[in-house]
């Protein structure tokens, strides 16, 4: 796998709704060595293994360079992948753990937000728009603005709680795909997911109330 195509790939690409397709043709074909079944599997799967390495370290370079490095790492180990789990759930596995390395390496530099970051896609997320219209009567609140707070907030959760909400509340995906990515139980993520949401309320709340 050309490093530069995955970190093309790693960049872009669109992935319609929340229903998964079903990889496993392809995901044979590309244990076979088909590279090009594999950059598909990539088109299908890029735009959120992006969007997971954004939403928990909140810098563009090192979400493209993570994702690069997931994509990369699940192609050399495509050959082990038995099909046990779905390949979106194996796939976003090694891209979490691979943010985790990363998250670890840094945890002594404070995280920068410049305002070119800061395009956190709340128009996509009902769960987080129904949370913050339920604490304020503000519906004049500029995007820009609210990008910024809610990114801010996100930062401010422990890495397991920004997971859950980045996961469930900005991806779509279920409870259960959820527990098995961060290899936990179900009601774990529900609790964890609760008590994400009710700290960005209070993180929230003073600003959504002015």
């Amino acid at each position: 796998m050309d490093p530069e195509t995955s970190r093309t790939h790693a960049r872009g690409g669109e992935v319609s709704g929340t229903a998964m397709p079903d990889d496993m043709p392809l995901v044979r074909r590309a244990q076979a060595g088909d590279e090009e079944a594999y950059e598909e599997l990539i088109r299908r799967h890029q735009h959120r293994i992006y969007g997971l390495c954004y939403h928990l370290t909140s810098n563009h370079e090192d979400a493209a360079d993570l994702a690069q490095d997931a994509l990369i790492k699940a192609w050399k180990a495509l050959r082990s992948f038995k099909g046990d789990s779905s390949f979106y759930t194996w796939l976003y596995r090694i891209a979490y753990n691979t943010v985790l390395n990363h998250l670890k390496q840094r945890r002594n530099r404070t995280p920068h937000l410049s305002l070119d970051d800061l395009d956190f896609n709340a128009e996509h997320t009902p769960e987080l728009l129904e949370l913050i219209s339920t604490i304020t009567p503000r519906r004049d609140i500029g995007l820009a603005e609210l990008h910024q707070k809610l990114n801010e907030a996100l930062l401010r959760l422990s890495e397991e709680h920004r997971t859950v909400v980045t996961f469930h509340d900005i991806q779509g995906l279920p409870h259960d795909a959820i527990a098995e990515i961060m290899q936990c139980n179900p009601g774990t993520v529900r609790s964890r997911l609760h008590y994400a949401r009710q700290q960005l309320q209070g993180l929230l709340g003073d600003f959504l109330k002015q």
